[in-house]
């Protein structure tokens, strides 16, 4: 690393405030601190120009410490995102036990700890103020996943708004892994309320269906005819409390298949706010998103903006594998080797719409 990078990198991050601003010429501003490469903030505007943070946070990088495994608002989440049926999986003849801490299930890796929990370090070049690089080196048998895991993730934030997210990872032992970033939109604005008027589109005609742990049962049942058919825009609030598994009437928590080719970076989703205008339009290289609408949020903990979050003020968006793949040999596999290292781009590309372009295609 040159000095030229060291002293940028030190330059944004600080023992009393370590956060990565990242910025670019539209007035686009994205904030990420070290700890789990969280996002703790975007901005952006709406149609009449006014920008808002449109994800859901803690007041500062202190409370990710004490806070993050709440909700992992922001986070990047690893080894393993979503649900691992029994805490174990088989892996070249052998099975594999990981530390549960979903009943008997492991969630988002398992265990107290996560890639969410620990600093990684922050590199960029001097004079960039649109992107850094965040690098994390798991160790062997980290909550009993096998292989030295190095994780990099790369945030830039393009000209016409995107904000592009490239991750990689390599492994010193065969293992399965699977990342996605965390983070709950609200395109009214963080502290705004609920999202249940704000409307979503998925390029899936398939979902994924799940017991009452969320644990995939391996059916991949068609969306027509179900609360899960989002082929066309429609409003988040429409089925909110529909009692489909696995929340049963507590939001959505589901995952769905994309019509896409995995490993192909193409636009997969969509959400808008017909009151602000604004638009997020999501593309990846991911097989699966799992949709959050926050129903285990505790109605304790406030945001920047003092607003106390509630079940619904925000929708999480992960793109990712499906949960429990290891079990499922016939889901998209999430096998990482030495000679197979892990690569996904997804893109966030924020815009205004006057409420006339969001129509069934």
């Amino acid at each position: 690393m040159t000095i030229a990078i060291l002293l940028a990198a030190a330059a944004q991050t600080s023992a009393a405030d370590p956060t990565v601003t990242l910025r670019n010429a539209r007035g686009m501003v994205v904030r990420v601190i070290p700890q789990g490469a969280i996002i703790t903030a975007i901005e952006v505007p709406d149609r009449n120009g006014r920008m808002a943070n449109v994800v859901l946070g803690y007041p500062t990088p202190a409370d990710y410490r004490t806070k993050v495994r709440k909700n992992g608002f922001g986070a990047t989440i690893g080894r393993y995102a979503g649900r691992i049926d029994n805490a174990r999986f088989p892996l070249d003849g052998r099975t594999i036990q990981l530390t549960a801490n979903d009943g008997v299930n492991a969630l988002h890796g398992g265990g107290d700890q996560g890639f969410d929990t620990v600093d990684w370090t922050v590199t960029r070049a001097a004079g960039k103020q649109d992107r850094a690089t965040f690098t994390l080196v798991s160790p062997d048998g980290f909550q009993g996943f096998p292989g030295q895991v190095t994780v990099t993730l790369t945030y830039h934030v393009l000209a016409d708004n995107t904000l592009r997210m490239d991750y990689t990872a390599r492994t010193t032992r065969p293992t399965v892994i699977n990342l996605t970033n965390h983070s709950y939109y609200n395109l009214a604005g963080e502290g705004s309320g609920s999202v249940r008027g704000q409307r979503l589109q998925l390029n899936a005609t398939r979902y994924v269906a799940a017991d009452a742990a969320g644990i995939p049962t391996g059916a991949l049942p068609p969306v027509a005819g179900t609360p899960l058919d989002f082929r066309c825009a429609r409003a988040i609030g429409d089925d909110l409390d529909s009692t489909t598994p696995p929340m049963n009437g507590r939001g959505y928590n589901h995952a769905w298949l994309f019509d896409k080719p995995a490993g192909k970076l193409a636009p997969v989703a969509r959400l808008s706010d017909p009151v602000s205008g604004r638009t997020m339009t999501v593309a990846t290289t991911e097989p699966s998103v799992q949709a959050y609408t926050g129903g285990y949020i505790d109605g304790q903990d406030a945001g920047p903006s003092g607003h106390v979050y509630q079940p619904g003020d925000g929708i999480a968006l992960e793109m990712q594998h499906i949960s429990d793949s290891p079990n499922h040999p016939a889901f998209p596999s999430t096998l990482l080797t030495p000679a197979r290292p892990y690569r996904q781009t997804t893109t966030l590309h924020f815009g205004v719409t006057d409420g006339k372009d969001d129509a069934c295609k």
